[in-house]
């Protein structure tokens, strides 16, 4: 299909580190964007051809975090959720403006409250590719652990939060159903199964993947959420969608997720379409298992984002 719309045609990339833990119990998350950056991200980013908008320094989201935070309900910090997703969707609808790519580097999951809402406020019309063995769509009067880097996508989705949670009510739905698909999924809660079968979200598990193969379940990815690929794309991709033994030093590791080429292949992808706006590259947490396991994970983590930026293999 010919792509009828032109993305990133100024080829700048604006890096946004999330120094931020908040929407799960492990310490060491929020230290992830530092070891990217320390990897030599940026570089590589600018050896594929892009400017890069990053001034040295990042925004602190850790300055948001109230000193005092108790729980809502089963919600776990979720005025420090609140306050740095909130500042980050600024961030991100102000790189979005610009006509920049928006790279968001977790930091937990949770973070994807504020960086699809700031892509949502510039791309109305974007879609959702979601990479994780988990489909972090709990409702929050429904989660059993209350930690929210289960539930962003349920504060995107009109009606799945049954009542009003005050202190995000600066969040705006603004995904529907049919514009979200999900990969590598394989650790889904029973609150998560019934509202993706409910509202008809389609998710390709483990299981898909292995009965198809990665290229056919990309394919049909994006002809179910961009079947005319004219729709901007946000593609956050969790690191514990690969398998342990690809990228070990995560706080959620579950058996059997995707390979390393797999997961390559999805952002290699998403990026011929030439749709891709934004991505998010969440959950690498250094402080979790050896300086072998580090080194591991990070190396995968910033050679995911160069493919989503274009790097090939010949």
């Amino acid at each position: 299909m010919t792509v009828s719309r032109k993305f990133n045609e100024k080829k700048t990339v604006s890096v946004l580190g999330v120094d931020f833990s908040g929407g799960q119990p492990k310490a060491g998350v929020d230290e992830g964007p530092f070891q990217m950056i320390e990897f030599g991200i940026l570089d590589q980013i600018k050896e594929l051809g892009w400017g890069v908008e990053f001034d040295g320094s990042f925004p602190n989201y850790k300055k948001l975090v109230p000193v005092e935070d108790p729980d809502i309900g089963n919600m776990k910090h979720p005025r420090a959720v609140s306050n740095v997703t909130r500042a980050l969707a600024r961030h991100v609808r102000d790189s979005a403006m610009k006509g920049n790519f928006a790279l968001s580097l977790g930091g937990d999951h949770s973070i994807a409250i504020g960086t699809v809402s700031g892509t949502a406020a510039v791309h109305d019309d974007f879609c959702l590719i979601w990479i994780d063995a988990h489909a972090d769509i709990n409702p929050v009067a429904e989660t059993t652990s209350g930690n929210l880097h289960g539930c962003p996508i349920s504060f995107l989705i009109d009606g799945i939060n049954k009542s009003a949670v005050p202190e995000f009510e600066w969040v705006k739905p603004c995904l529907t159903p049919d514009r979200l698909v999900y990969i590598g999924l394989r650790d889904v809660d029973i609150p998560e199964r019934r509202i993706i079968k409910e509202l008809g979200i389609r998710a390709f598990s483990m299981h898909d993947v292995d009965r198809h193969g990665i290229g056919k379940v990309v394919e049909m990815a994006l002809d179910h959420v961009n079947p005319h690929r004219n729709r901007p794309i946000h593609l956050s991709f969790d690191v514990d969608a690969l398998d342990p033994t690809v990228a070990p030093a995560t706080g959620t590791p579950v058996r059997g997720g995707l390979s390393f080429r797999e997961g390559h292949y999805i952002c290699e992808a998403i990026a011929e379409t030439g749709l891709l706006v934004a991505m998010d590259m969440v959950e690498v947490n250094p402080t979790l298992g050896s300086d072998e396991s580090l080194l591991q994970t990070v190396t995968v983590g910033c050679s995911l984002v160069r493919c989503a930026l274009g790097e090939t293999l010949l």
